[in-house]
């Protein structure tokens, strides 16, 4: 029976349609991306890899038809088909191996050139491989973006400098906040985006007074002690924000973790908020002391080195084009796989079949003579097949077409 034909697409949303509310909605902890995964092996998809980042939430997988996917990823969150339809976006086949490309090389991140969503694919990539739904395809594909990012940083400058949200945070703190290196910062939250603002508000506010919280208290400690910063309880946590003049929220969770009840200070308190979904709750702009930013907010800020990164954009499209062209050319290699592997399976056909009459015909037949022989001719006709589709790749669609026909081959393809 003819397997059913899939196809490689990437959904998802991202800043571009979606605010941080909605993309909340769909924002996967690491629990539900297990989940995710085990549904997807559950439900015969044979790859998927999952991002999920305070910019965007992405399936990259094949299946028959995208629902299969966007049905996953909602099962699996808060949001729904219909507001997913909104705001989302579906690549298929080129078009989504083109918006990998583009996601893993910074073009299309909310700060032009954060390429911190490429640690982010290739944890996707071993989530994945460890399920055992990462198929060649789709880690060709990854090792192919990872080889482009790696070029755009070292040949362009469009990642010259700190780009992250961490580093616009700490930008607008120290564009907005006078005196910086004398007032009392709480980061809550010791995550990745929580090491990195950590490491920048080091850096660059020289400021001594930086107190860590995080619900596992040895995580703080290990950031704390590189940086000789103080580390308190979580049970402190309203005690410290009070005495706060900045507090930075980085956490995991997936509800509000900061809210109006618990602040009771009357000083000025900037709050900025770096998690999704929202860990802070609007509530607290009631406090006519207290200032709430969120990323939608920081990703607006723009300084003359993000202007400057636009100018490298073409030089990245080059790279990402020369990197795409190689992959193009390993992906063309594969359309006839099917077709030779048929035409193995139709060549050892014959042989049982003969082998079967020769068997009856000869008392004394050779089978493991004749089995050597044999198998070393099917390979060297194979051979000869592989060579000539390889070395003719411009009619090869002509001479694969011919070969079925002579052959009487059924094959499959997914892209």
């Amino acid at each position: 029976m003819q397997q059913k034909s899939t196809y490689f697409y990437a959904i998802g949303l991202s800043y571009k349609k979606a605010d941080a509310e909605v993309r909340g909605h769909f924002s996967l902890s690491d629990t539900a991306k297990e989940n995710l995964l085990t549904q997807a092996k559950a439900n015969g998809i044979e790859s998927v890899l999952v991002v999920s980042t305070c910019n965007r939430t992405e399936l990259y997988g094949f299946a028959e038809h995208p629902y299969q996917l966007i049905h996953l990823l909602c099962e699996n969150t808060k949001g729904t088909v219909e507001e997913f339809q909104e705001v989302a976006y579906i690549h298929k086949n080129k078009e989504a191996i083109n918006h990998m490309f583009r996601v893993g090389s910074g073009l299309d991140s909310q700060i032009l050139g954060d390429f911190e969503i490429i640690s982010q694919l290739k944890f996707g990539a071993k989530a994945s491989r460890k399920a055992g739904l990462l198929n060649s395809f789709t880690e060709r594909l990854v090792n192919f973006v990872i080889q482009a990012s790696k070029r755009i940083k070292t040949e362009t400058e469009l990642s010259s400098g700190a780009t992250s949200v961490s580093f616009a945070s700490v930008q607008y703190i120290m564009n907005t906040v006078q005196n910086i290196n004398e007032k009392n910062i709480l980061l809550f939250g010791t995550g990745k985006i929580g090491r990195n603002t950590c490491e920048n508000l080091v850096k660059h506010t020289k400021n001594s007074h930086i107190t860590l919280i995080n619900r596992t208290k040895d995580k703080a400690e290990e950031i704390a002690g590189k940086f000789n910063l103080i580390v308190k309880d979580h049970k402190n946590l309203q005690e410290e924000i009070n005495q706060s003049d900045i507090l930075i929220v980085a956490t995991g969770a997936q509800n509000p973790t900061v809210y109006k009840s618990i602040i009771s200070t009357t000083k000025p308190l900037l709050v900025l908020d770096l998690s999704i979904p929202k860990n802070v709750n609007e509530d607290i702009k009631e406090h006519s002391n207290v200032t709430l930013i969120h990323l939608d907010d920081l990703a607006k800020i723009t300084d003359e080195t993000l202007e400057k990164r636009k100018a490298f954009i073409p030089v990245a499209e080059v790279i990402i084009e020369d990197i795409k062209s190689e992959f193009n050319a390993w992906l063309d290699t594969l359309k006839f796989v099917p077709t030779i592997q048929a035409i193995k399976h139709k060549l050892k056909g014959f042989k049982d079949s003969e082998f079967n009459t020769q068997r009856k015909k000869l008392a004394d037949f050779n089978e493991d003579q004749a089995e050597l022989i044999t198998n070393n001719l099917i390979q060297k006709i194979t051979n000869q097949f592989a060579h000539h589709l390889r070395e003719d790749s411009d009619s090869s669609d002509e001479s694969i077409e011919l070969i079925k026909k002579i052959f009487q081959l059924e094959t499959t393809q997914n892209v």
